[in-house]
C-alpha cells in the first residue's frame, strides 16, 4: 500500500463516520482511529520500508490529504466581484520558492491563469498553488512562513 492509498483511506474513513479501521496484510498493519472533533491517530507498522506517516497526528483535518493538492478552491467574496483563493491543504505558506528568490506575487500584480501564487509545504512536500483565473491581486491575506488551515482564505483576486 503506497502513501496515496493511505491518504485516500484516511479521507474515506473521515467521511464515513467510522471511529476505527484496522487493516492487516502480510507486510504491514494500519490502524486509523477517529473521534468527532478530537485527535486523529494513524499508526503504521510497516516491514517493507515504504514512507511511514507519523504515529500520532493531533488535530488533523483529514480533508487536507487530497490527492491533487495543487487545485485551489475559489469562492465569491462578499464585496463586488472579487474571488477568494483558499488553501487546498494544511501546511506552511510560502510567498517565494526559496529565501533568496523574489515573491511569486505582489499586491497589485496582474496574474494569468496557471501562474503560481504561492507554495504550501505539507509533510516535507512543497505544493505549488496555481491561479485558476486571470486577474489582479487585491490582497494577500497570509504572512509568509505562516501555518495555514484547509480552506483558509489566502488571496483576494479581482478577475476583471
Amino acid at each position: 500500500m503506497d502513501i496515496k492509498e493511505i491518504q485516500n483511506l484516511i479521507k474515506f474513513v473521515s467521511k464515513s463516520g467510522v471511529e476505527e479501521v484496522k487493516i492487516e496484510r502480510e507486510d504491514f498493519k494500519i490502524t486509523i482511529k477517529t473521534k468527532k472533533n478530537i485527535t486523529q491517530q494513524i499508526v503504521v507498522d510497516d516491514t517493507t520500508k515504504i514512507p511511514v506517516l507519523p504515529s500520532a497526528i493531533s488535530n488533523v483535518h483529514l480533508d487536507t490529504l487530497e490527492e491533487n493538492a495543487s487545485k485551489t478552491k475559489s469562492t465569491k467574496a462578499e464585496n463586488e466581484n472579487h474571488i477568494i483563493v483558499k488553501a487546498p491543504i494544511i501546511g506552511t505558506f510560502y510567498r517565494k520558492p526559496s529565501p533568496d528568490k523574489p515573491n511569486f506575487t505582489e499586491v497589485g500584480q496582474v496574474i494569468a491563469e496557471g501562474d503560481i501564487l504561492c507554495v504550501i509545504e505539507a509533510m516535507k512536500l512543497f505544493n505549488e498553488i496555481e491561479s485558476e483565473m486571470s486577474g489582479k491581486i487585491v490582497k494577500i491575506l497570509v504572512e509568509d512562513q505562516s501555518p495555514v488551515e484547509f480552506d483558509q482564505p489566502l488571496f483576494i483576486i479581482d478577475p476583471s
